[in-house]
């Protein structure tokens, strides 16, 4: 069979074609913190298997004093980049595939700048979707309203978010009202 070469980005396609939990099973935080600190492959292969070799140097403690990473996630991380079987298998992967750099954040965007909390059941995209669409727009996003949430946006069946969100006094946007925000 002829043999097919794409093109992934850091952490969707490519990720999930590694079978290794301690690679795939980072947060999305901590793979946010990887693209922003690494913003192509190569420069995060290379500082990771640096980081695999000894610990503790600049690069681990690089990753884990990286907000969103920490020792554990970095401790994981580094564990599966000291495998030589973890590092042959991603040698191989990229025969077939050409990791795209890493997205920066926009600056220019109606929410960058802006903390967000999901709340609810989104019908037009799922949770991850819209914390990495709003992540990519600058916004930071937070698991739990504060009173330095900016936006709250709730989907149907939000709960105690929304009512901190009021109580705060936090603008509160539908799925929709959001949509239309960003576009």
């Amino acid at each position: 069979a002829d043999e097919v070469h794409v093109e992934a980005d850091l952490f969707g396609q490519t990720a999930a074609l590694l079978p290794a939990a301690g690679f795939v099973g980072l947060t999305e935080r901590a793979k946010q913190a990887i693209c922003t600190l690494y913003p192509t492959w190569f420069e995060f292969m290379d500082v990771a298997r640096q980081a695999a070799q000894q610990r503790p140097t600049d690069s681990y403690n690089a990753f884990a004093a990286h907000d969103g990473m920490g020792p554990v996630a970095t401790d994981s991380l580094i564990s599966f980049f000291s495998e030589r079987h973890n590092r042959e298998m991603i040698d191989r992967l990229l025969t077939f595939v050409t990791p795209r750099d890493a997205q920066r954040p926009k600056s220019d965007s109606p929410v960058a700048g802006l903390t967000v909390v999901f709340t609810g059941s989104l019908e037009t995209m799922t949770r991850d979707e819209a914390k990495a669409q709003a992540t990519r727009l600058g916004a930071k996003v937070a698991g739990s309203v504060s009173l330095k949430t900016d936006i709250v946006v709730a989907g149907p069946g939000a709960g105690s978010k929304l009512t901190k969100a009021a109580e705060y006094g936090v603008r509160v946007l539908s799925e929709e009202e959001w949509a239309q925000l960003i576009a």
